[in-house]
């Protein structure tokens, strides 16, 4: 693409920041367009980045490329986005395609080249403006379910190619695509009291707020009677026309006595901000019991990019015999909007709920280094990793070392070491340091120096020092063994590890390095004969697999295979 870099430079110039090409891009899928995830749904630990088109729950429908362009990445993972195939365009945007079942044509041929190329199925290949175009609506891969997907789909995104920032695809034209005329649905709404002296309702703990809907479908909450400062939550969701299932909302906005107070509206946003949905939720309600309840409010600021407010950052002070007022509007991308109205009025009534007592003496300075010791087990805080001081629950009982419970988000690393000077020098390679939750164990890679064991995480719970030395299980799923094997299409294995995990898998064919694709979330690992590495006739075939302490397993067998038809 000779032009292509003078395309993005007169593009940028002549596009305002807001001014989005409504009828530039076409749709990825040649079926009708229904969404099983919106751009801004809030997810576990990040803030979902674009949209995942329902394919019928099926896999196998043609992607289109969705514009003029040209390949510039291919990202294949075992988890995340899986195999994704990224499009950079002349006007100064990117399309991404995730969780694809293969690429197509040209696209499928390079991948497997790149693959075979790093002797990896997991590889991340950035590419030049001359190296693969594509056209508009041109088939660039298969629709799939790779990666960390829970079902068929395709997750599509535009990011600003320069800044890498993710856009609301519903800003170029998808609106037209997914029609919406319904308007949020209101869950409930919550009323935090947040200082020593606050009270809500004669509580010192947040309570829920009775709402009364009104016949033009806006809501009056109950008078809420409070003192000290204050601050909103709300549970809401969307539909749209065509989808049938619950998205995320695109816009909520506060006004305090008429004036704007808080708001944050999902049109665009960085990767590296989004695990700040767990400050914008009640993080802890939601560990809990399941329920995300959207704080409309910050006591600690956060770098969320979407949010907007005021020096009070949402907070409202309830004093002397002063009535106010408070209204949030919930809005969709399309403007349906559902406005609550509610009431505030100071009361000094005392209180019937009292607050959570402390049982704890460990006292967590958010903006501090907090170091930990108890018998063998010491835990390292970096000043910012939480926004808010808590008092933690810190135990050790039978190894096990009680890190308070995942009611806290931590926003960056912090360790946890155990000393164990009795473990055999033999074992100490076998040893990591595990999440314990319920019957699983989560393996967190850990560094060893003497009689130290130390793991870095961003999850308070339960941890243990563990050791595995049971290596993985390799299971071909049919019988290959002295067999001919010409009607098959791929060879495919289980492979599993019951404790620290699947770390690497190789596999060789007479000698051959042969690509082997894994899906951690079916443990299936296949190879397919289209590769065109097999021998006529007798072929030796070896797999090993390896955890993530060094056991391995090796797999050898013979089987054979005719190339005629």
């Amino acid at each position: 693409m000779k032009n292509f870099w003078f395309l993005v430079l007169i593009t940028g110039l002549t596009l305002g920041q807001t001014q989005y090409p409504k009828d530039y891009f076409r749709s990825p899928l040649d079926i009708p367009l229904q969404l099983a995830g919106n751009f801004g749904e809030l997810r576990s630990n990040h803030i979902h980045s674009g949209f995942d088109f329902k394919t019928q729950q099926k896999e196998g429908f043609n992607v289109y490329a969705a514009a003029d362009g040209y390949v510039s990445r291919i990202k294949i993972s075992e988890i995340g986005y899986g195999k994704a195939i990224y499009i950079t365009h002349p006007n100064g945007y990117t399309s991404v395609y995730g969780h694809l079942q293969s690429g197509f044509g040209e696209v499928e041929k390079l991948i497997k080249r790149e693959q075979y190329k790093a002797k990896s199925y997991e590889i991340d290949v950035a590419l030049t403006p001359n190296d693969l175009t594509v056209k508009k609506g041109e088939v660039i891969g298969i629709s799939g379910n790779t990666g960390g997907s829970d079902g068929p789909h395709l997750h599509f995104e535009i990011r600003d190619t320069q800044s890498e920032k993710i856009i609301n695809p519903l800003y170029f034209g998808f609106d037209a695509l997914i029609p919406d005329d319904k308007r949020p649905i209101i869950n409930s709404l919550w009323v935090y009291p947040l200082d020593e002296n606050a009270v809500v309702n004669q509580s010192k703990r947040p309570i829920s707020v009775n709402l009364s809907l009104q016949d033009d479908g806006s809501y009056i909450a109950e008078t809420i009677a409070a003192t000290g400062k204050i601050g909103f939550g709300i549970t809401t969701v969307d539909y749209d026309n065509v989808s049938w299932n619950t998205n995320g909302i695109f816009r909520i906005q506060t006004f305090l006595n008429g004036k704007s107070d808080f708001s944050y509206q999902f049109d665009m946003f960085a990767f590296d901000e989004t695990r700040y949905v767990n400050a914008l939720i009640d993080y802890g309600r939601y560990k809990k019991i399941g329920q995300r309840v959207q704080r409309l409010f910050m006591e600690n600021p956060y770098p969320l990019s979407i949010i907007k407010s005021g020096t009070a950052n949402g907070i409202i002070n309830v004093a002397g015999n002063i009535s106010q007022s408070y209204r949030i509007e919930v809005a969709d991308f399309s403007e349906n909007i559902v406005k609550i109205f509610i009431p505030i009025q100071y009361s000094n009534l005392p209180v019937k709920v009292k607050e959570v007592p402390i049982t704890s003496s460990y006292l967590v300075k958010a903006k501090k280094d907090n170091i930990f010791t108890l018998d063998n087990v010491t835990v390292s805080f970096p000043a910012n990793t939480f926004l808010d001081d808590f008092y933690m629950d810190f135990t050790v009982k039978n190894g096990i070392a009680k890190i308070h419970e995942d009611l806290v988000p931590a926003f960056t690393n912090f360790s946890v070491t155990f000393e164990d000077s009795i473990i055999p020098q033999k074992d100490r390679e076998k040893m990591f340091i595990g999440l314990l939750d319920g019957k699983k164990n989560y393996f967190y890679n850990t560094k060893r120096y003497n009689n130290s064991f130390t793991a870095y995480t961003k999850y308070l719970g339960e941890y243990k020092l563990l050791r595995d030395g049971i290596p993985p299980k390799i299971k071909s799923d049919k019988r290959i063994g002295g067999k001919w094997i010409s009607n098959l299409e791929a060879l495919q294995f289980t492979i599993s590890d019951d404790l620290s995990g699947i770390k690497s898998y190789e596999g060789y064919i007479n000698g051959k390095w042969i690509l082997l694709e894994y899906e951690s979330k079916t443990k299936k690992l296949i190879h397919s004969f289209a590769d065109g590495i097999v021998d006529e006739g007798k072929n030796d075939l070896k797999i090993t697999v390896t955890d993530n302490v060094g056991n391995s397993t090796i797999f050898e067998t013979q089987f054979f295979r005719s190339q005629k038809p």
